[in-house]
C-alpha cells in the first residue's frame, strides 16, 4: 500500500496519516459484491463459449436449421457486457446488488432470446433458467431474489406463448423425444458443472471473508494492547522526568562545588552521572516522542545511509567489537525523515539476536524494487515451529520469562503501521534470520513537501 510522504505541520515534520492531522483509514477488506461480480463474469464466458459450441454442433453437426444471425445476438451482447464491466470492476472497491440485479436480468433476457428462437419451453435448455435462480438466491439480496424468479417467471410465460419451432430433419421427426432427452442429458451436464463452480468459488469467498474479518479482529486487539502499552510508558516517561531533572540540578551544583571540584576523580565520576543522566533524559524523551507527547521534538531529516550507520555505530560501541557484520548493498543514497520507532524495534532485533548469538551477528540491507530490505541473521539455535507461526504476538517468546515477546510484538506492529511486514526463517547453516521489508515511501523525505 503506498503510503504518503513526511510533511510539515505545525512547524514539525510529521508522518504520513498522523493523528493531529487525518486518520489513517484500513484498506478495505476484499467486497464481496466485487467478488461476484467477477464470478457473474467468468460464468459469463463460460456461457458464451458453451453457447456457441452448442450452435455449431447443432447447426452443421445434427442439420437443425437454426437463425444464425438472430441466435449471435445474445452471445454478442454478452461478451460486449463482459469486455466493458471488466476494467470497472477491477478499478473499483465494491460493486451494489442492484448492479449485480442488473447483470443477472441481462443474462435471463439473453436466454429468454435464444429459447424464443429455437423451440420455447420444447427446448430442453429451457431448464437453464433455474440457474439463474440459483444464481440470484446466492449472491443478490433477498428482494432482488426474488425479482430475479419473477423475471425467470415472466420469461417462461412469454416463450409458451410466442417461439418459433425448431425445424428438424429427417432423423428426428420420427422420435423427437430422443432429441429431446439428449438436449435434457447435456442441459444436466451443463448445469451441474456450473454449479459446483459456483459454490465452489462462493465458499471460497466466504473463508476469504472470514478471514478478512478474523485479521481485522486481531489487528484490532493488537492496537488496543499498544495504546495500554503506551499508556504505560508515557506514565513511566512522565514519572522519572521529574527525579532526572532533580538529579541534573543537583549534579551541576557538585561540579561547582569548591571541595569536590578539587577532587579530579570525583570530577570525573560526576562527568560520568550527568552523562548517564542525559542519556536516561534522551531515552525518555524518545518514550513520549514514539507516545505522539513530545510536542517541542521533530523527527529529524537525514539520509538512508546515515540512519543505518547511526544504529550499527550505536551497537558497536555498546557491544564487543568485531561481531557485527554489517553488509550495505542498498545503493545510490537518499534523504528520509529518521523515525525513533524505527530505529528502537530495529535495535530490539539487533539486541534479541545478540542474547543468541554474542559471538556474530549479520546485518545485511538492500533495496528490492521500492522496498527497504533489512536482514538480521544469528547463529543461534533458530526459532521453534510455533515461533514462525506465531511470530509478533504478544507474549510468544522462547526466553522463558514474564513479558517477554513483546520486542517483537512491537516491531510486528509499527512496521505494519508503516505499510511493511517482517518475516522470521530458521538457516540452513543454522541459527535465524528476521527479514524486514518497508516501502521506502513510508519514510521518504520530500523537500518540496515541506
Amino acid at each position: 500500500m503506498a503510503r504518503a510522504p513526511w510533511r510539515r505541520y505545525g512547524g514539525r515534520v510529521i508522518p504520513p496519516h498522523h493523528p493531529e492531522t487525518d486518520i489513517e483509514v484500513a484498506p478495505a477488506e476484499a467486497d464481496a459484491g466485487r467478488r461476484n461480480m467477477m464470478l457473474l463474469i467468468q460464468l459469463r464466458w463460460i456461457a458464451v463459449v458453451g453457447q456457441l459450441v452448442t450452435i455449431a454442433i447443432v447447426h452443421w453437426l445434427m442439420d437443425i436449421v437454426l437463425p444464425i444471425g438472430a441466435l449471435l445476438i445474445a452471445p454478442a451482447l454478452l461478451v460486449a457486457v463482459n469486455i466493458a464491466s471488466l476494467p470497472l470492476v477491477l478499478r473499483r472497491s465494491g460493486v451494489a446488488n442492484a448492479e449485480l440485479f442488473v447483470a443477472l436480468l441481462l443474462d435471463v433476457g439473453a436466454l429468454t432470446w435464444q429459447l424464443h428462437l429455437t423451440g420455447g419451453l420444447s427446448n430442453p435448455f429451457a431448464s437453464l433458467f433455474l440457474m439463474q435462480v440459483v444464481i440470484g438466491a446466492m449472491l443478490l439480496k433477498p428482494w432482488s431474489s426474488w425479482a430475479i424468479v419473477a423475471a425467470t417467471g415472466i420469461g417462461l410465460a412469454s416463450l409458451t406463448f410466442d417461439h418459433q419451432p425448431l425445424v428438424l430433419s429427417d432423423i428426428y421427426l420420427y422420435d423427437p423425444l430422443e432429441l429431446y432427452l439428449q438436449g435434457s442429458l447435456v442441459c444436466f451436464a451443463l448445469i451441474a458443472v456450473l454449479l459446483v463452480l459456483l459454490v465452489t468459488r462462493i465458499n471460497r469467498n466466504l473463508r476469504d471473508r472470514d478471514e478478512a474479518l478474523a485479521n481485522i479482529r486481531q489487528q484490532a486487539a493488537e492496537e488496543n494492547h499498544i495504546v495500554r502499552m503506551g499508556l504505560l510508558a508515557s506514565g513511566a516517561a512522565h514519572e522519572l522526568g521529574t527525579p532526572l531533572s532533580s538529579l541534573s540540578v543537583i549534579l551541576g551544583d557538585w561540579r561547582r562545588m569548591p571541595q569536590l571540584s578539587a577532587d579530579p576523580e570525583l570530577v570525573r565520576d560526576i562527568a560520568d552521572m550527568q552523562a548517564e543522566v542525559v542519556r536516561c533524559k534522551a531515552i525518555v524523551s524518545g518514550i513520549l516522542m514514539s507516545a505522539g507527547e513530545a510536542r517541542g521534538v521533530a523527527p529529524s531529516v537525514t539520509t538512508m545511509r546515515r540512519f543505518l550507520n547511526e544504529i550499527v555505530a550505536d551497537w558497536r560501541a555498546s557491544r564487543l567489537p568485531g561481531t557485527l557484520d554489517f553488509d550495505d548493498r542498498f545503493g545510490e543514497d537518499m534523504p528520509i525523515v529518521s523515525d525513533p520507532a524505527l530505529k528502537q524495534v530495529l535495535s530490539n532485533v539487533i539486541d534479541n539476536a545478540t542474547e543468541v548469538s554474542p559471538d556474530w551477528i549479520g546485518i545485511t540491507v538492500r533495496r528490492h524494487r521500492e522496498e527497504l530490505v533489512i536482514e538480521i541473521a544469528d547463529k543461534g539455535p533458530g526459532f521453534p515451529p510455533e515461533m514462525l507461526t506465531s511470530f509478533g504476538q504478544p507474549y510468544r517468546s522462547t526466553k522463558g520469562r514474564p513479558g517477554g515477546g513483546l520486542g517483537l510484538f512491537l516491531l510486528v506492529n509499527v512496521l505494519r503501521k508503516m505499510g511493511g511486514h517482517a518475516e522470521p526463517t530458521n538457516r540452513r547453516e543454522g541459527g535465524a534470520t528476521v527479514r524486514l521489508s518497508l516501502p521506502i515511501e513510508a519514510i521518504a523525505f520530500h523537500g518540496s513537501a515541506l
